[in-house]
C-alpha cells in the first residue's frame, strides 16, 4: 500500500453501510446441525447469516478487489516445505524439515500432526501470504543448519530458526490485515485492531425454515431398471427472505493502523465498501444459485458514533399490498432513518446518500446516486477529504 502520510485530519469518524438485500431459496449459513441459522427478534423468528460467515465472503472479495491476500492457518509449515519442495527444487524431506523448524521455532506453541510429521501451531496465524516466501528464504539463509538439523518429533524439540526473525515476520500485515485486524496474542506487538464492525444479517421479517427432500438416482438402476429406490436419499433445510446487513468502517482505527496514510485509507474503505455490498456468502451455492444484489444501499458518513439501523426491523414488516418484503423493508429503514436523525438532532451526520432499485424518493436516506460505485464515491469522498485538500 502507499506511504504517504498526509498528517491531516479527516472530517469523519465512521462509515456507515446499510443494505436491504432479498435472497431467494437458500442456506448461507449453516449451524453445527446443517441447519438454517436463526435469530428471534421482536418476538419473531428471522433467518440469520452470522457477521463471521459474510465477513469471509467480503474479505475474499476484498482480497481479490485490492489484489493482496492474507493467510489464516495453523498449518504454516506446510506452506513453506509446500514451496520449498514445488518453487525451489529443495528434496522433499529437507524442506519438510524446513516447513517443521518454521512453525516450531516462534513464539507460539505447537503440536505434532497424528497422521503425518505436519507441525500445527496451536494458534491460527493470521499473515500475509507473502509471509510464506519470507519463512522460505529464511530456512534458504539457514540451509546448512538445517541440513544437519533433526526433525521435529515431540513438543520440547527446538528450532534451529531464530525466533526474533520468525516472530519479525509473523508481525507483517498488508491491507487486508490493517483493515480486518488480527488477533495474535502469543507474538509479541502482532495484534491489530480491527478497523471494520459487521452486524449478523438477519430477516426484517418472520421466516420459515423449509425441509427440501431429495434422493439421487443411480444410474445403473436407472438404465437397466432391475430394482428400485434410489441410490441416497436425505434432506436439506432453506429459507428465503429481505435481508438487513450492517457495516462500519472505523476511520481513526483504519488511519492508526496505516501510520496516517489517507491514501492508503481510501484506497482500503473503497474496496471494503464495494466487498461488503456485492459479497455474498457460498454455502450450498451449486444447490440455489442465490446470486442477488442489495435492493437497497445507504451510506452514512458520522463525526460522532456509528449508527445501526437494526432497530427499524424490531417488528417485522408486512408484505406490501402486491405482494413481497422488499418494498416494505425499503420503506421501514427510509422511515426509522428519518426518525433516529430527528430525535440525534441531525448531529454527526457528514454526509448520506443511497442508491437504490426503488422509484420512490427515499428522502430520509440522503441523497439519491444512480450507481453503487456513485455511492461509494460519495461516502469515501466525503470522509476522507481532509482540511488539507480542502
Amino acid at each position: 500500500m502507499p506511504t504517504e502520510n498526509t498528517n491531516a485530519t479527516a472530517p469523519a469518524r465512521f462509515i456507515d453501510i446499510h443494505v436491504v438485500q432479498s435472497v431467494p431459496f437458500a442456506n448461507l449459513n449453516r449451524d453445527d446441525n446443517n441447519s438454517v441459522k436463526t435469530v428471534r427478534y421482536g418476538d419473531t423468528d428471522r433467518t440469520r447469516v452470522s457477521s463471521q460467515s459474510w465477513k469471509r465472503a467480503v474479505r475474499q472479495y476484498f482480497q481479490q478487489t485490492i489484489g493482496e491476500n492474507a493467510l489464516r492457518t495453523r498449518r504454516i509449515g506446510a506452506r513453506v516445505t509446500h514451496l520449498l519442495e514445488t518453487e525451489r527444487a529443495w528434496p522433499a524431506d529437507l524442506a519438510r524439515r524446513a516447513g517443521q523448524h518454521a512453525a516450531a521455532g516462534s513464539s507460539i506453541k505447537f503440536e505434532l500432526g497424528k497422521d503425518d510429521p505436519v507441525v500445527l501451531t496451536n494458534a491460527m496465524v493470521y499473515v500475509p501470504e507473502t509471509a510464506v516466501a519470507e519463512l522460505a528464504d529464511l530456512a534458504q539463509e539457514f540451509r546448512t543448519a538445517l541440513e544437519s538439523a533433526k526433525d521435529i518429533k515431540k513438543a520440547a524439540d527446538k528450532s534451529v530458526l531464530p525466533k526474533d526473525r520468525i516472530d519479525a515476520i509473523l508481525r507483517t500485515r498488508n491491507g487486508v490485515i490493517n483493515l480486518f485486524g488480527r488477533m495474535l496474542a502469543e507474538v509479541d506487538d502482532a495484534g491489530v485492531d480491527g478497523a471494520v464492525q459487521v452486524a449478523h444479517a438477519l430477516t426484517t421479517h418472520g421466516t420459515d425454515v423449509e425441509l427440501d427432500y431429495f434422493s439421487a438416482v443411480d444410474d445403473v438402476t436407472s438404465t437397466w431398471g432391475d430394482t428400485t429406490g434410489s441410490a441416497h436419499m436425505g434432506h436439506t433445510e432453506y429459507s428465503a427472505g429481505v435481508f438487513y446487513r450492517y457495516a462500519t468502517i472505523d476511520l481513526a482505527d483504519l488511519l492508526a493502523n496505516l501510520g496516517d496514510d489517507h491514501q492508503a485509507a481510501r484506497e482500503l474503505a473503497e474496496a471494503f465498501i464495494e466487498a461488503f455490498i456485492l459479497s455474498l456468502p457460498q454455502a450450498k451455492k451449486t444447490a440455489t444459485a442465490p446470486h442477488t444484489i442489495p435492493d437497497l444501499v445507504h451510506v452514512a458518513v458520522r463525526s460522532d458514533r456509528p449508527l445501526s439501523y437494526a432497530a427499524a426491523f424490531e417488528k417485522p414488516v408486512r408484505s406490501h399490498d402486491e405482494g413481497g418484503y422488499a418494498t416494505a423493508s425499503r420503506a421501514a429503514l427510509n422511515t426509522y432513518a428519518t426518525a433516529a436523525n430527528k430525535l440525534l438532532g441531525h448531529r454527526g451526520v457528514v454526509t448520506s446518500g443511497w442508491a437504490s432499485l426503488e422509484d420512490k424518493d427515499l428522502t430520509g436516506l440522503g441523497s439519491r446516486v444512480d450507481s453503487f460505485p456513485a455511492l461509494i464515491d460519495l461516502a469515501v469522498n466525503a470522509a476522507l477529504t481532509t482540511r488539507a485538500d480542502a
